[in-house]
């Protein structure tokens, strides 16, 4: 996968999770939870087109959506579900290494 292409596809999911915090009911704390995290994800991966390392800050994200739709309680088993689908997508896609690490590989293969 391409690296920018994977920015922007972390961009789209901090946009989407924004977006559920309104699109359905909540419990207090994830809906708290998921509009900050919107933010966090969106921002990461915006950052991450210009400072490749930022990328890591959406691994961790990613994680923390996976736990919180276990952890935080919640009104609707989609919130929870659309939480940690998110997060298992955020997380992988921010494993896409940048493409200064693609030229590296590609040097030493060569």
């Amino acid at each position: 996968m391409d690296p920018k292409a994977a920015r922007y596809g972390n961009i789209a999911l901090g946009i989407w999770l924004f977006i559920s915090t309104f699109v359905w009911r909540h419990s207090h704390a994830q809906f708290t939870n998921t509009w900050i995290m919107g933010i966090i994800v969106t921002a990461a991966a915006v950052i991450a087109l210009s400072v490749p390392a930022w990328r890591y800050v959406n691994t961790a994200a990613g994680l923390w959506l996976i736990i919180s739709g276990f952890a935080l309680p919640r009104l609707t088993a989609g919130t929870a579900w659309n939480n940690i689908i998110v997060g298992v997508l955020v997380f992988l896609i921010s494993l896409v290494p940048s493409s200064g690490h693609l030229m590296s590989r590609r040097r030493l293969a060569t």
